[in-house]
């Protein structure tokens, strides 16, 4: 039989080795606690632009986004009523829901479902979202007392669709769109990417040119213009706010890694910790000279 003694030291033995291996455990989970950066387990949000509109956000695909603010862009080039923008929108949610397809009822195509059998031009040009924006907003304006009508009316007047009162369920969404995508607000529009297109645009060149000459071409005015005399807006909204926000919804086509305007700028991120948002900007880059600044 072991004596108390000899059975003491065994017991004495194990506790030093729990006690040296524990500490071995503390050790390397501190050693790698301060060494290592922590793995960020937090699901990314997948890509997509948000919308602050007045009953709260709203969130699109960058596809559509950068759709929505072609179609209110044109406006601007036509001087049109944010009014006239959220009849387009409404249409367009109705017929594509944003996306420009290339396909439709009979031989209709793009975002307005034009046909080219109607008149409405060739299949390339209907698939142009600026072409076939100015040719709904010169169908609308063709439309006596358009203004004074119900959404879905005006909508009908130029679509003529067998379901024209269809457009009425997308007159609310749209006309907050209208006001986002329009400027008057400010910075209501942004948009976020997945981490390999950030990167992408991080160490690739931005087409600044390609941007500013197809802003011209959505606008009908010169992005070098900015800014707009006091007094002489166009009726459609704040047209250096639209023209930023067109640029952000653009951003991953051009290349386009930040675009300020005002005191306000926009970074492209991932969209991770509201890295999205537009944020003010230090007093020694705040004189932009009222212009949208692209990098």
């Amino acid at each position: 039989m072991p004596s108390k003694r000899r059975t003491f030291s065994a017991f004495a033995k194990i506790l030093l080795i729990l006690t040296f291996v524990c500490g071995l455990f503390v050790a390397g989970g501190y050693y790698v606690m301060t060494t290592f950066e922590p793995l960020d387990t937090r699901e990314r949000p997948d890509p997509g632009c948000r919308l602050q509109l007045a009953e709260g956000r709203y969130d699109m695909e960058i596809t559509q986004a950068a759709n929505a603010a072609t179609v209110g862009g044109v406006a601007f080039s036509r001087d049109l009523p944010e009014e006239a923008v959220t009849v387009a929108f409404a249409t367009v949610w109705q017929e594509s829901t944003f996306y420009n397809v290339e396909y439709g009822d009979r031989d209709s195509l793009g975002l307005f479902q034009q046909r080219p059998s109607q008149e409405w031009g060739e299949p390339e040009e209907i698939l142009d979202p600026v072409y076939s924006s100015r040719s709904f907003y010169d169908e609308l304006v063709e439309v006596g007392g358009w203004e004074d009508l119900p959404v879905y009316e005006a909508a009908q007047s130029v679509q003529r669709s067998a379901h024209g009162f269809a457009y009425d369920q997308h007159e609310d969404l749209s006309a907050d769109m209208a006001e986002a995508f329009g400027g008057r607000g400010g910075g209501m529009v942004t948009c976020w990417f997945d981490e390999e297109t950030v990167e992408a645009l991080r160490t690739g060149e931005a087409d600044v040119a390609g941007a500013q000459e197809e802003m011209a071409r959505v606008f009908g005015t010169d992005p070098a213009e900015l800014p707009v005399p006091e007094g002489e807006q166009p009726r459609t909204g704040d047209l250096g706010w639209a023209m930023a926000q067109w640029a952000v919804v653009h951003a991953e086509g051009y290349g386009i890694t930040s675009v300020t305007y005002g005191d306000q700028r926009w970074r492209a991120s991932d969209g991770m910790d509201g890295a999205q948002a537009w944020t003010e900007i230090g007093d020694r880059d705040q004189d932009t000279g009222g212009r949208v600044v692209l990098r």
